[in-house]
């Protein structure tokens, strides 16, 4: 069977669906995977092919900032400092629910005519591409990344995906995206999954997160030295940011352990400044080994770093940035597996004070644990791709 897997152009929507893709070409399938080009090399790392579909959420804002007159076709910046934030969240709006969208409708479409698949199975935050495979003719299924929540301005950006759509001419039952699905890779494990998502009219598949890293990247020695005491701390590929990340590390010197700092594709290791030697920053790490050996996870909220630290059992601290952020980081709380501190309230004393909490009192622990234990007794991806050739007949 041939299968054209699809995500949205950022790691954080990428690297949750490949642990399915590799396990479905494990089973004998061809497996296609597409997503935007920036994301290529990871995809081929993994050892499939790519596919190009759609372009970066930068070049989606600046797309809508030129066709909203923020920018003149000849402008090559946008900065969101400059924008008053309700335009600001127009133009989220219009990114999400159009823009980008578009764009990969556009390119899938001539993939799928090119390629003939058997099944779609696309990242649910993705849906132009739930959008070719309906106008294709193609069963698909959708794969999400974490929890199921709904943020502020989901509202606005469903109505303007139903616009969309019906400017494509993909009718949409009932106004429900997801009932463009045959089925729903779920994941999250229940005990963190929005209840109303869970009480939904969807064929479901648990599915047990799997961590993924290309392959490759040890630990640095002073911290493989530091075996199960040092803090690892990341802000994503997105949202990172040097101010945070210094802010953060100075919260934690006091706690004098080592820290381990993954300073991401956005922020220069250099923009940290200098560090004490107990601090190793470093541009990437391969997150599954760091997780391996933390005590503590102090990160941004992404679900698939979220779901990760608790697949491994570990204590986090969250400190949202965005996007669903917020929403993961009361989860978290929620299961008694960390504690979080808003953007308004971030400050080293407060980083510090929490990760004391957090480093010092077992029941963080044992709350992580208790969910490590569900995560690891759901379904594993092979389990997973067993059942795509039946959701494809």
């Amino acid at each position: 069977m041939r299968i054209l897997f699809a995500g949205a152009g950022n790691f954080g929507h990428v690297y949750p669906l490949l642990p399915l893709a590799k396990a479905a070409r494990a089973a004998g399938h061809e497996v296609f995977f597409a997503t935007g080009e920036q994301l290529h090399p990871a995809v081929t790392a993994a050892g499939l092919e790519a596919v190009p579909a759609g372009r970066s959420v930068p070049e989606g804002f600046m797309e809508a900032a030129r066709s909203g007159g923020l920018l003149a076709p000849g402008d090559a910046d946008l900065k969101p400092q400059d924008v008053p934030p309700e335009v600001l969240a127009d133009l989220h709006v219009q990114v999400f629910g159009s823009v980008l969208p578009r764009w990969v409708t556009e390119d899938l479409t001539a993939a799928l005519g090119r390629l003939r698949p058997d099944l779609v199975v696309y990242e649910a935050l993705n849906p132009g591409a739930a959008f070719a495979a309906h106008l294709a003719g193609v069963p698909a299924v959708a794969h999400g990344v974490g929890p199921m929540t709904v943020g502020p301005d989901d509202a606005r950006v469903m109505e303007q995906l139903l616009v969309t759509a019906g400017d494509l001419g993909v009718d949409v039952p009932g106004g429900q995206l997801l009932a463009l699905a045959r089925a729903f890779v779920d994941i999250c494990p229940p005990s963190l999954q929005d209840p109303h998502f869970l009480a939904a009219p969807l064929h479901r598949i648990e599915q047990r997160p799997v961590p993924y890293a290309e392959p490759g990247g040890e630990l640095p020695e002073r911290i493989r030295a530091a075996e199960g005491r040092f803090v690892y701390v990341t802000l994503g590929t997105a949202f990172a940011s040097a101010e945070v990340l210094r802010t953060v590390v100075e919260g934690l010197l006091p706690l004098d352990v080592p820290v381990l700092v993954a300073a991401g594709p956005v922020v220069p290791v250099a923009a940290l400044g200098e560090q004490p030697e107990r601090v190793v920053a470093v541009p990437w790490v391969a997150q599954p080994e760091a997780l391996r050996h933390a005590a503590l996870v102090v990160q941004h909220g992404g679900a698939g770093t979220t779901l990760a630290a608790l697949a491994a059992g570990l204590p986090q601290l969250v400190l949202p940035q965005g996007a669903d952020g917020p929403a993961n980081a009361a989860a978290v709380h929620a299961a008694g597996a960390g504690e979080y501190v808003l953007a308004p309230d971030l400050s080293p004393q407060a980083v510090g004070e929490a990760a004391r909490r957090l480093m010092a009192d077992e029941s963080y622990r044992t709350g992580a644990r208790k969910v490590a234990a569900e995560i690891a007794g759901m379904p594993d991806p092979a389990a997973t791709a067993a059942k795509l050739p039946d959701l494809a007949a």
